[in-house]
């Protein structure tokens, strides 16, 4: 299944339009977490960005340190004509698991559910690394059970919690209770921060 998930896969999905998960427009619970953020210089990353319109939200906000990270040629080239201000080294075309940075902030939305459930473990290791002292991952988790050959796949906030507590010294997942009306009742609003 690893294979199939590969940057094939989601460029040939973005090419067919078979974007699903894309709402169009950030969700309410990833403007609120945007919003609780008073550091406009802080540095953030959106893996799996997709469309991204996460990062345009954000930056219509004066964030000024937004960087985008996404397998697919296509997701990236139609953020880049949203956004044209956007600085090229802002979008990055790539796998997550070979990015290498450091930021205060990553920001999760479908991505977590778009990879394979084997590679959660490495997932959460590399967040890790990824992150500054005292950064943190935000965002939505689906707690559901969802798909089991092919994303979106779900999980449940009881694995979340066995798995991050691992490498994360803070832990916080609750339920969402603004979420678009098809996910209503099973997102939950996690943070992991590293210490």
């Amino acid at each position: 299944m690893e294979e199939s998930l590969d940057e094939y896969y989601w460029e040939e999905r973005y090419m067919a339009g078979n974007t699903g998960w894309d709402i169009g427009y950030a969700s309410d619970p990833i403007r609120s977490i945007i919003d609780a953020q008073r550091d406009r210089n802080m540095k953030i990353l959106i893996p799996g960005a997709g469309n991204s319109w996460e990062a345009e939200y954000a930056i219509s906000k004066g964030f000024k340190n937004v960087f985008v990270l996404d397998f697919s040629k296509s997701a990236i080239s139609n953020f880049k004509e949203r956004v044209p201000d956007m600085p090229e080294k802002h979008l990055i075309l790539g796998d997550f698991f070979k990015h290498d940075g450091k930021y205060d902030l990553v920001l999760e939305q479908t991505f977590f559910c778009a990879i394979n459930p084997q590679l959660r473990e490495k997932y959460a290791k590399h967040m890790y690394q990824l992150l500054k002292k005292g950064g943190s991952i935000q965002g939505v988790l689906f707690d559901a059970l969802m798909n089991t050959e092919s994303p979106p796949f779900g999980g449940k906030a009881t694995e979340y919690f066995q798995l991050f507590s691992k490498y994360f010294d803070l832990i916080s997942i609750e339920p969402c209770l603004n979420s678009i009306p098809p996910r209503m009742g099973k997102e939950v609003i996690v943070r992991f921060m590293k210490n």
